[in-house]
């Protein structure tokens, strides 16, 4: 009953309405579509290291505009955490802004323990040719010259333009505005084979009218810019992936802990055709 409650809160606090299943839908040139994403989270390991004995909550994802408005994303991320004497509750809430002409984004991360604010980092990137030159406010106004890198909407779709070609791994610098804002992470992606969701698949049944649309196994390993060798990353990520840009059966690797997240509701948003 108290995770059910929990679980409700969460979702409540979030802003969240009932949502359907997916209806008819149209993608721009890139092939994405604007939709909402719902994960339920749960623990799937953790070392005596990490003292997490529990861990649960919801990460909601909300990625809307257009090729020819550029791209917003929203996106929250609340746990309970369970230390076996104490729990605490986090909660993660990021915006970002990204257009793909033009080579700009905007991102804002706030970070909660309990209700208290951590950290607040505020930015924005964009391409000089040389590289990407990054304008912080928050914490401080400071500005960055760091290497080319991609920003996420065109990471994604270098991984789907990769499967269609059949490349199954390649390596990209990717600069997202994480952490403290001030540095790209080496991705490292392995690309698997097409396939069509079997009978026991565990959350195909919620992404509605692609329920049994083929998909990739794709799994992103982010390490330090200048990671050498045999190099520890500082996450990995596990995901099925439609064509459209849409993601279920997620696996979050901390290292310390591994985090699985569940499609438990979609909703696919209405979109403005670029004129």
């Amino acid at each position: 009953m108290f995770r059910s409650s929990l679980a409700a809160v969460i979702v409540s606090s979030l802003g969240i309405a009932s949502l359907g299943a997916p209806v008819a839908y149209a993608a721009g040139p890139s092939g994405l579509i604007a939709h909402r994403a719902v994960y339920d989270l749960e623990l799937k390991d953790a070392t005596d290291r990490s003292g997490i004995a529990g861990m649960f909550g919801r990460m909601v994802y909300e990625f809307n505009g257009s090729d020819c408005t550029g791209f917003t994303t929203n996106f929250r991320f609340v746990t309970q955490i369970d230390t076996g004497d104490t729990t605490r509750l986090s909660d993660q809430q990021t915006t970002t802004f990204e257009d793909l002409a033009k080579r700009t984004f905007r991102f804002e991360t706030k970070s909660y323990t309990d209700d208290q604010l951590d950290k607040d980092v505020r930015g924005a990137a964009a391409d000089d040719q040389k590289g990407i030159k990054v304008d912080l406010t928050q914490p401080k106004p400071r500005q960055l010259e760091l290497i080319q890198s991609r920003f996420p909407t065109e990471h994604m779709l270098d991984i789907i333009h990769n499967a269609k070609l059949g490349k199954n791994f390649f390596e990209a610098q990717v600069f997202d505005g994480s952490d403290d804002g001030d540095k790209p992470l080496l991705a490292t992606t392995v690309v698997g084979k097409s396939e069509t969701p079997a009978t026991d698949d565990p959350d195909a049944d919620k992404a509605g009218a692609f329920a049994k649309t083929p998909f990739w196994p794709v799994t992103v390993a982010y390490f330090n810019e200048k990671s050498k060798g045999d190099a520890i990353p500082v996450y990995r990520m596990s995901f099925k992936l439609y064509e459209n840009g849409i993601t279920r059966d997620l696996t979050m690797d901390y290292g310390d802990f591994v985090l699985t997240g569940k499609l438990s509701k979609l909703e696919v948003l209405d979109a403005k055709a670029c004129q």
